[in-house]
């Protein structure tokens, strides 16, 4: 039966529900006020508005000052989201799910007042880094309620459809401020596109309170009637069924193994049975990955890109690069049919393989002199490229895997944890872009390149496969394995066993590798 308190609505109903009007306005924040004044900083008005990151007009004495300020600018919005992100590892466990993502969708609408009303520096930085903060804790949070809240079989394209929405809202920034850029004076060419962003945050404050608690947060919390009545919801079955039972007594496992483990923030930092440095390990790393390999650089500053390092003009340079974007949102739909059709592990190989590739051709093609029209056409047609690789694999499937390989207990602070790097990452990117594309040019784009280049081989023999699996089995494929390195090669002699059915002792499971290997 469905249920009054959630629209009438069970099972995938309510799911795809959800899909629409949280996780869509969530993730469409994040891209949108991310990218949200890359495309604005060159507008007449905005300059005069802000003299103080004036590079347009700027002479060569003060605009390599005026351009690290560009990019703090930029960047702030990062601190804030940095914080967000940490703060959920306290909060998101602390007081639930929905109350959290409630609270950031208020923080985003109202740093983004006070962006589209700032006359100085001082009020549009503040509210850059509300902004932020609450983007921080929906990047961080969502993903974490989405996954607790899907079953195994579609988690995977539940938790991509994230990097399809953020794709989304760079999609939408970046074709309303070219509509807007048209006005060519006045206020409203930068006021209004920041301002379009409060329609989503409303709609994601408006209907959180809808949608059931995650089911693991309210075992978690000694709420075991409440899990048992959301879980029976969001599978859309019976609460007595047997499924529901089963799915419920797998999680109490998971909580009473961890918590006689004694698992607690620190140990993080240390390996034990449960090997949970290794797996904050591939956290840390993967978002290390996706902001450093380059992903973050064309989608935010795409327009300057074009514009200055390609010499183009800058209308031209907010077409193509809304057209850039557009194709980014396209390609994010390779994603959602790849990633629980062939696993994880091969989306990231494929992506960063891609990205590297892209990232060398275009620090070929920028060395040459902007009057080479060759090199101008083959640098667009690598940025459009290398924007087809980053949403296969680094795009949404990054928050999925940091989620899925974390222990329950642990979950949000790992997820949090990681997504702050992520975070500090991209704070770096922002920060260091517009003086490094002023100083040392096409040079820039060999770092990328670099850093791309080592995701398939620390895929390869680092990360296991996660697809298929519930959150529960998951956990046990990190228990039961001989150690951090043998843990691929167990996962993958395991596939298709169900582990929550077959308890095993760890001279067994260390018998049996020894076994496969020979």
């Amino acid at each position: 039966m469905g249920s009054k308190k959630y629209f009438g609505l069970q099972g995938h109903a309510l799911s795809r529900l959800q899909m629409a009007l949280i996780v869509a306005p969530s993730f469409i924040l994040f891209g949108y006020n991310q990218a949200g004044i890359g495309g604005l900083i060159t507008e007449e008005d905005w300059v005069k508005t802000f003299p103080e990151i004036d590079t347009v007009n700027a002479s060569k004495s003060v605009k390599s000052q005026k351009t690290t300020l560009q990019g703090f600018v930029v960047a702030v919005f990062v601190i804030g989201a940095l914080f967000g992100s940490l703060s959920c590892s306290y909060s998101g466990d602390r007081f639930g799910r929905r109350n959290v993502i409630f609270f950031a969708a208020i923080c985003t609408l109202i740093g983004e007042v006070l962006e589209a009303s700032a006359f100085g520096l001082p009020q549009f930085i503040v509210g850059r880094v509300i902004t932020g903060l609450g983007v921080g804790q929906l990047s961080s949070l969502v993903p974490v309620w989405q996954s607790e809240t899907s079953g195994a079989k579609n988690r995977g394209r539940h938790v991509v459809l994230d990097g399809l929405f953020i794709c989304l809202g760079y999609v939408l920034e970046s074709w309303i401020n070219l509509g807007f850029f048209e006005l060519h004076h006045g206020p409203a060419t930068w006021r209004v596109p920041i301002a379009i962003a409060g329609v989503f945050s409303i709609i994601l404050s408006a209907s959180i309170y809808n949608f059931p608690e995650s089911p693991r947060w309210l075992l978690m919390a000694n709420k075991a009637e409440q899990a048992r009545e959301a879980l029976a919801i969001l599978r859309g079955l019976p609460e007595d069924s047997e499924e529901v039972r089963n799915e419920i007594a797998g999680i109490e496992h998971s909580l009473e193994m961890t918590a006689n483990s004694g698992a607690k923030l620190s140990q993080i930092l240390k390996m034990g049975e449960d090997k949970l440095l290794y797996r904050f390990a591939l956290c840390i790393l993967l978002q290390f990955y996706q902001q450093m390999s380059g992903s973050n650089l064309i989608s935010v500053y795409a327009p300057i890109l074009f514009q200055e390092n390609l010499g183009l003009s800058s209308e031209i340079s907010r077409v193509l690069s809304a057209g850039a974007l557009t194709w980014k949102f396209l390609s994010s739909f390779l994603a959602f049919v790849a990633i629980d059709r062939f696993g994880r592990r091969a989306v990231f190989i494929f992506s960063g393989a891609g990205m590297s590739c892209c990232m060398i051709a275009l620090a070929i093609a920028t060395s040459f002199p902007t009057s080479n029209r060759a090199s101008q056409i083959a640098a667009g047609c690598f940025i459009y490229l290398y924007n087809m690789f980053v949403p296969i694999g680094f795009l949404g499937a990054n928050f999925l895997y940091c989620t899925e390989v974390a222990p329950l207990r642990l979950r949000m602070a790992m997820s949090s944890i990681s997504t702050a790097n992520h975070w500090a990452w991209n704070f770096v990117v922002a920060m260091v872009t517009p003086v490094a594309i002023y100083s040392i040019g096409w040079q820039y784009y060999i770092v990328f390149a670099a850093i791309a280049a080592c995701v398939p081989v620390s895929v390869y023999f680092l990360f296991p496969e996660t697809m298929g699996r519930n959150l529960e089995e998951i956990d046990l494929v990190f228990k039961r394995s001989p150690s951090a390195w043998a843990t691929v090669q167990f996962e993958k002699s395991h596939r298709g066993v169900d582990l929550t059915a077959e308890p095993e002792g760890k001279g067994d499971v260390e018998a049996k590798h020894e076994h496969l290997d020979t």
